[in-house]
Order: structure tokens, then C-alpha cells, then sequence
């Protein structure tokens, strides 16, 4: 923590609440573990890696395998050099995958595979890489652990002096929770939501479908995909939600208790954003309240509303240059539905910010604002409740005239599913692969229903329907009452049987089957008039009416029944 002043009242104010924050203690997260044994692979030209490779050989628990091309190198397919220290295998590489303590190395077919399993005794994999190529192996944003990229010599330098600490086993936490039940990625083999594959830095996830899989491995907290999830289906679990809001709120409680006035909250990352703010701290206004987080990517608008609902006279938020585009990119889009939430109240877009060091002093002068009622709603893990009370209670603490509605950016997490009733035949097909529960049938009378505040814009709805009936449209009902009513987009009288006058399908359905059946040659007659039946009268009409036979199936064996 910074060395922050406490020349004022707000100052002082401002002490009491970090310690009150400090006090709140966060459920532990789950540990990942990792163990290397220090097995190092070098990648790339012969005569550099070779030369590096000499140079391990000074640390003690690093065993080196260098792989080079066949060009590179004119030697035997695998050649033992300098009494053991150094494995060569002369071999084409085709990918490269993993973490600390498990890479595992591809080569071309036939190039060579036996030879890894040999020189890693069976496991088929290394614990370190350094890749002194030109073109990375792996180019995610965020390497994974236990890999190093060299292309200058301070570069290579800085990786020399890492790779001999990392033998041993570690851990660290597990950042992510991940609930595959309301998991808006795909169902029945269609893709929809991939918000989180588009903002994860490390590609630690991987569809499998209908769903996703994260592998913990690989992720490293920058938590922008729990930010990008519509749904809440990946969760940040360092800390879980409920656990930061309640730190806010017993920050943000303790400084008004204490006579602070105008707090503005900034939030910032524990390395980069915390050196940022230390050399700052002398100038920083005595009302300014740090956070620190994990990531700054690891909070969203969820997080963001509730502070400002809690109190906050503004919030902000510190960027760097150390920041991933991908992360910087999600942060964004939160903030241009964070923005519209804001307009939409009457709010203006100063009271959340997103500054870098050089704009960072400006971004924390805020204007003055009215005091609003602070908030007493807790903290919890569900982001879209968390940002519906939060919103509620801006709403409600509003000064200026309000709208009923506000249309949000593209891509935001909520908003209402449009119908063409000339196309919808009330198939249902959408209900079934809704993950919101936003879509639903009726009881008794064919009809297609919809619950605004459930729907995530997933869009699955628009992907399934055989008709292209559907369309999606971003927007937030401030109203809650309205937003959570089931409201009916269309009816239709049912299409009673032609024989017993059940109601079984909807008449459009029956329609529209028997238009494109009519054409067909076995569609004739009383085959096409079957389409007009329930069922039950659809069999009987096929088989005849003798009741005591109708319901007698006939085994394939000649004389022989089964009842």
C-alpha cells in the first residue's frame, strides 16, 4: 500500500476506511498446482541454441534438450553432447502446447516422437521452454507459465535468471468458477455466445460445443472473461464477487461514518497499477480511495454500478501499458453499456473512467456531484442481480428526468427478443435451447412467452428457429417489475384433430407441414389427410379400428404375438 496522506478531514476519513476494507476477509480460493523437474527444451537455430544450451549447463537442476531442424544441423537423429548435460534431436516441430511442468511438443509425422519420450522418460513432456525463434510457438497474449521468448539479449538475459527458479512445485490460485448449466456458449451443436474465448489473454478455454472448458493450467486471473460472461456462468474467484462488493461497501460506509465527503474509488491492479500509484500518492486528492484487484480486468460493470451505488461520487479505473488488448478491448465494451446504463438515469458519463498515468490526475478530479443515498444491498456472487440493484438504486436516487427504457451497444448483456409473427409457426424450438429460461411455451394455449429481465442476447433463440422469426435487440428496462413479467409474443388458436377434435399442434405448424408435403408422392390421399390427426387417430387410421388389435405390436417371429 502506498504512503497516502492524511492532511484533511477526507484524509483521515480515507485511512479508516482502508483499514475497515482491510478487515473484511475473503473466502480462500481453490489451488492449482504445478511441478517441474526441471527439464528445459530450447527451440531454435542450431548454433544459438546449442551456445545457450552450454550456458545452462551451470545450473544445477536443469537437464537441457535442445531441438533443432535437420537443416540446421547435420548429426545423427539424436546425439548425447558433453557427457549427458545436453540432449540434441534433430526434428521438425509442428506445435507446442502447455504450462509449466507439461508442455508437450508435437513434431512433424515420423520426425522424431519416440525420441521425446525417451529423453522425458515416458512423460512426453517438458517442464520449461525457452524459444528463441523469431516467431513464437505460442503467441498468446500472456505466455503461459514456464515459457520464455527471447529475441534480444536482455530478453534472453532476464530468462536465464528465471528459469533456474522454477524447479520445484508451486501453486497458485484458482481464479475462475465455471457453472456449465447456464452457460450461454452453444446448445445442440449450435455456437452462440463466445464472449469469454474473445477476452481470455492466456486461450486457457477451449469450446467443447455446447459448452466451454477453462484449463486452470493455462489461466493466469486477467478475469476478462468473467467480465464478457452475459450470463455468470464463469465467475472471478480471487476474490468472488460478494467478497469484493463487500469490501466496497465497508470502504465506502466507513468513510462517510468518518466525514469524508466526495469519494471517488480507483481501482488498480496489484503490480504495474500499484507502482503507478505509489509514485503518484503524494499527489493523489486526500478523497481518492485506492482498491486494489487481482487484474484490472477482473471487475466489471457489476462491480463498477455498485460502487457507485454504495456512494462513490466516481469510480476509475487505472490502465497500463501492460494491459492485453484483449483485456483493454472487454473493458471497453463494459464501459459503453456501463455509459448507456448511466445516460439512460440522467447520469453523466465523467462519473466512471478509464485513465492510463497520464491522464490519471485529471480522471480522479470529478466534478461535484449531489450526495446520494447509499445503497444497503449486500454483496453476492450474481453479477446480473448485483447490477440490477445497483441500477435500481441509481434509478431510484435519479435528479434528473429518467427514461423508461435505454437502447444499449451492441453485444450487451441485456435486452428483448423481437418476433415476426408472420413467420413463427410456435414450433417452440427456441424455448428448448433458451439457456436464460427467457423464452417459454404455454400451459394450455399455443403461445410463445418472454421474460426480458432473463434474457442475456445470447442469441441461440435467433440461430435455432427454422423460420428466421427471431431477432435480438440490446436494451435495459429501468422498471424492474416490467422487465421481469412474462409478456406474450405471439398466440395462435391450437389445430384440433380432424377425427377426435383433440387440440395437438398449432394451426400455422399443421399448415405449414402440408404445404410442403402435398407435392410429395407419399403424400396422397389419406397420407396427406393424416397430417390433419392427433397421434392416437393417426395410428388407428393406418391399422384400422379394432380396438382389441390396435394396440397389438408383432413379434418377428411368423405366428407368434406380443400384447
Amino acid at each position: 500500500m502506498p504512503n497516502l496522506s492524511e492532511n484533511t478531514p477526507n484524509g483521515k476519513a480515507r485511512a479508516a476506511a482502508l483499514a475497515a476494507m482491510a478487515s473484511v476477509v475473503a473466502k480462500p480460493a481453490g489451488i492449482v498446482p504445478y511441478a517441474s523437474a526441471g527439464s528445459l527444451l530450447i527451440i531454435g537455430e542450431a548454433s544459438q541454441a546449442l551456445a545457450v544450451a552450454e550456458d545452462c549447463k551451470e545450473f544445477d537442476d536443469i537437464r537441457c534438450n535442445v531441438v533443432v531442424s535437420a537443416a540446421d544441423v547435420a548429426m545423427d537423429t539424436l546425439e548425447q553432447r558433453s557427457a549427458g548435460a545436453i540432449t540434441v534431436i534433430k526434428a521438425a516441430i509442428e506445435s507446442l502446447s502447455g504450462f509449466l511442468g507439461a508442455f508437450q511438443l508435437t513434431l512433424v509425422a515420423d520426425s522424431g516422437d519416440t525420441l521425446i519420450n525417451e529423453v522425458t522418460q515416458g512423460r512426453g513432456l517438458f517442464d520449461l521452454v525457452l524459444d528463441l525463434g523469431t516467431e513464437p510457438l505460442i503467441d498468446s497474449e500472456i505466455p503461459p507459465p514456464g515459457y520464455f521468448t527471447a529475441r534480444d539479449e536482455a530478453a534472453l538475459q532476464q530468462a536465464l535468471g528465471e528459469i533456474p527458479e522454477l524447479v520445484g512445485e508451486f501453486e497458485k490460485p484458482k481464479f475462475f468458477n465455471y457453472d456449465a448449466s447456464i452457460c450461454a456458449h452453444g446448445r445442440s451443436g449450435m455456437t452462440a455466445c463466445t464472449r469469454c474465448l474473445d477476452a481470455c489473454p492466456t486461450d486457457a478455454i477451449h469450446s467443447l460445443g455446447d459448452s466451454i472448458e477453462v484449463d486452470p493450467g493455462l489461466c493466469q486471473g486477467a478475469g476478462s472473461c468473467a467480465t464478457a460472461c452475459p450470463a455468470g456462468a464463469i465467475t472471478y474467484n480471487y476474490p468472488q464477487l460478494g467478497d469484493g462488493l463487500e469490501r466496497l461497501r465497508a470502504l465506502l460506509k466507513e468513510y462517510r461514518q468518518q466525514g469524508g465527503h466526495a469519494p471517488v474509488v480507483l481501482f488498480h491492479d496489484g503490480m504495474e497499477g500499484l507502482q503507478i500509484l505509489s509514485d503518484l500518492a503524494a499527489r493523489l486528492p486526500e478523497q481518492v480511495l485506492p482498491v486494489e484487484v487481482e487484474e484490472i480486468g477482473s471487475i466489471g460493470m457489476d462491480t463498477w454500478l455498485a460502487a457507485l451505488a454504495y456512494g462513490a461520487s466516481g469510480v476509475v479505473l487505472l490502465g497500463h501499458a501492460q494491459v492485453p488488448a484483449s483485456v483493454d478491448h472487454e473493458i471497453q465494451l463494459q464501459l459503453d453499456t456501463a455509459h448507456a446504463l448511466l445516460a439512460g438515469m440522467g447520469y453523466d458519463s465523467g462519473l466512471l473512467r478509464y485513465a492510463d498515468t497520464a491522464d490519471l490526475l485529471d480522471a480522479l478530479t470529478t466534478e461535484a456531484t449531489p450526495e446520494r443515498p447509499a445503497a444497503g444491498f449486500a454483496g453476492m456472487d450474481d453479477k446480473r442481480t448485483v447490477i440490477r440493484f445497483a441500477v435500481d438504486h441509481l434509478f431510484a436516487a435519479a435528479t434528473r428526468q429518467t427514461r423508461p427504457l435505454v437502447t444499449l451497444p451492441t453485444g450487451a448483456p441485456f435486452g428483448e427478443v423481437l418476433l415476426d409473427q408472420q413467420r413463427c409457426t410456435l414450433c417452440m424450438a427456441c424455448v428448448s435451447q433458451c439457456p436464460a429460461n427467457a423464452l417459454s411455451a404455454g400451459d394450455e394455449t399455443p403461445q410463445l412467452g418472454f421474460i426480458e429481465a432473463n434474457c442475456v442476447q445470447c442469441g441461440l433463440c435467433c440461430r435455432t428457429c427454422p423460420e428466421d422469426a427471431i431477432s435480438i435487440s440490446p436494451r435495459y428496462l429501468y422498471d424492474f417489475p416490467v422487465r421481469n413479467t412474462r409478456r406474450v409474443l405471439y398466440e395462435e388458436a391450437a389445430f384440433a384433430c380432424i377425427s377426435c377434435g383433440k387440440p395437438f399442434a398449432t394451426r400455422s405448424v399443421i399448415e405449414n407441414i402440408i404445404k410442403k408435403m402435398q407435392g410429395h408422392a407419399m403424400f396422397q390421399g389419406a397420407a396427406l389427410n393424416r397430417i390433419k390427426m392427433c397421434e392416437d387417430c393417426r395410428v388407428q387410421d393406418i391399422y384400422g379400428n379394432d380396438d382389441n388389435d390396435a394396440h397389438i405390436k408383432v413379434d418377428p417371429a411368423p405366428g407368434r404375438k406380443l400384447s
